[in-house]
């Protein structure tokens, strides 16, 4: 699972990506945003993103600026956004610093398409890396390699976070909790806690919400529904409650989102 760090100066924008984008379909979580430059590298020496999404032209820093400051001490990809007035310019800008780049509006289809491009890079270097760990070891130990082991052990780690973020994918609309998770999986809330912050970088509450708020969010854009309809349908059984979370992630209350669609 990629983790995405989204960075742009326009909140409507950036609120936009971060919500109305299936990152799921993706294999990929929004660990964080920021709303200028000098905030993007701050938080991405934070989070460590696998992958930053910026526009090129915010305060303090612009998009090209921050990846460069910020590549000097954390390994991650990049994609930066820009207009058909900027293209030109961000075309050759962004070829010889080796990101991706994206027009405004962001098509999701390309996106997504940029985005398993990444991962598929970010894999073949990891495994290097864990390649070249496992030989520095062997030479230390005078033992033999085993790649399948290290496969296998990282797939392993892995697999119980896999399966919670399934079940949340297909039952956040009902109760469900990470206690009732781990108990289908037969491990520990604090075992699984633990390696839902190192996996998508967020506790499991956090993660929940976020795909709640943003599957209330595409409710709220079809006009189709009422707010308490839209709370009980995303597994939010307070709508006080619900409208509460809403806010905290997209800073707006829903009456005010439906207002600005």
């Amino acid at each position: 699972m990629l983790r995405i760090l989204i960075v742009e100066d326009e909140d409507i924008i950036r609120k936009g990506l971060v919500y109305t984008t299936d990152w799921l379909s993706m294999d990929c979580v929004v660990v964080a945003e920021a709303a200028n430059g000098q905030e993007g590298y701050e938080k991405i020496l934070e989070y460590r993103p696998d992958v930053v999404i910026a526009d090129i032209y915010m305060p303090y820093l612009d998009g090209i600026e921050m990846i460069e400051k910020a590549s000097e001490t954390v390994h991650f990809k990049s994609i930066l956004l820009t207009s058909y007035a900027e293209f030109d310019y961000a075309r050759r800008a962004i070829a010889a610093r080796g990101s991706e780049y994206l027009l405004k509006p962001v098509d999701e289809q390309k996106l997504a398409d940029i985005l398993k491009g990444l991962a598929g890079e970010l894999a073949c270097e990891r495994q290097k890396d864990q390649a070249l760990v496992q030989v520095e070891q062997a030479e230390l130990e005078g033992g033999n390699l085993n790649l399948e082991y290290y496969k296998n052990l990282d797939r392993t780690e892995n697999h119980y976070v896999s399966m919670a973020v399934e079940r949340i994918r297909t039952d956040y609309g009902s109760k469900i909790s990470i206690e009732s998770i781990c108990e289908e999986l037969g491990v520990s809330a604090s075992y699984l806690s633990r390696k839902f912050k190192e996996v998508p970088g967020q506790t499991f509450l956090d993660f929940l919400n976020k795909y709640r708020v943003q599957q209330a969010v595409a409710l709220l854009n079809t006009g189709s529904y009422r707010i308490n309809e839209i709370s009980d349908a995303t597994g939010f059984t307070d709508y006080k409650h619900f409208c509460t979370v809403f806010k905290k992630y997209t800073s707006k209350s829903p009456t005010k989102f439906i207002k600005e669609i």
